[in-house]
């Protein structure tokens, strides 16, 4: 029997990424449809009725949450965040599956194990409507989940849990980016995170940290003096680091008030 699957995410590169891994992870999985939003992802399981849904929480207009609730128990559905204590938070029941961006192929191994497991045995699909409800309520009041709090990171031959609050800031470094941290004694570190600058910048408390430049971010409470520079630039001075970042005409309103 042809399985069948939705995806809906309003990345496309996101859509393609997790489809790419799904054909390694599920190869006889059919990926029927590949929607932007809630909205579409409703329209394209009326018209296909796939069998598993993966809906990212965070869309434009209807979100994932919204999309569930009209999907119901017609399907298998598996939600998609970056935010993964939002997801420990709002998951921690079991009752529904979820991935955490950028999806790791172990975790999507499990997940399409137990997946596999409920459509062999024909179980039917969960479906948990008070807890659909209580993450609808969250997105209405907050519009996004709280900043991210950890980081899962590189250092050396182990993997390191990094809180957040203790990155001095972070450095894109092709397709990986540098965390520049502080250790449990306080002395500096360096980590490697296998995620852009650009989908960590959209996790991270905006209030703690900023974008400098394109290939950096700060966190505010790191930086110990700010120097203007020539052409509206400046650099950017650390407590208790002696590297000195650069901000580009772009960023430096940030610091007009500093």
């Amino acid at each position: 029997m042809t399985i069948s699957a939705l995806i809906a995410d309003d990345e496309p590169r996101l859509r393609d990424e997790l489809a790419e891994l799904l054909a390694g992870a599920w190869p006889g999985l059919r990926i029927v449809a590949l929607a932007r939003n809630g909205r579409e992802a409703v329209e394209q399981f009326e018209s296909l009725q796939p069998s598993v849904c993966f809906l990212d929480v965070h869309m434009p207009g209807m979100s994932g949450v919204e999309a569930a609730h009209h999907i119901g128990r017609r399907a298998h559905l598996v939600f998609v965040t970056a935010f993964e204590q939002y997801a420990v938070q709002a998951f921690a029941q079991g009752a529904l599956d979820y991935l955490v961006k950028p999806v790791q192929p172990a975790r999507l191994a499990d997940t399409v194990s137990r997946l596999r497991e409920r459509i062999d045995c024909a179980a039917p699909a969960q479906h948990n409507e008070d807890l659909l409800r209580q993450l609808a309520q969250q997105l209405q009041r907050s519009g996004r989940p709280p900043g991210l709090r950890w980081l899962r990171a590189q250092v050396g031959s182990a993997l390191r849990l990094i809180p957040v609050d203790r990155v001095d800031y972070l450095q894109a470094d092709n397709k990986y980016t540098v965390v520049a941290w502080r250790n449990d004694e306080g002395a500096v570190s360096e980590a490697v995170v296998s995620v852009p600058l650009k989908d960590l910048l959209a996790q991270l408390d905006a209030d703690q940290f900023v974008q400098v430049h394109r290939s950096a971010i700060v966190n505010l409470g790191s930086i110990s003096h700010v120097v203007r520079g020539v052409n509206e630039t400046a650099d950017i001075h650390l407590k208790g680091r002696t590297e000195v970042l650069r901000a580009s005409r772009s960023f430096t309103h940030h610091f007009k008030q500093m």
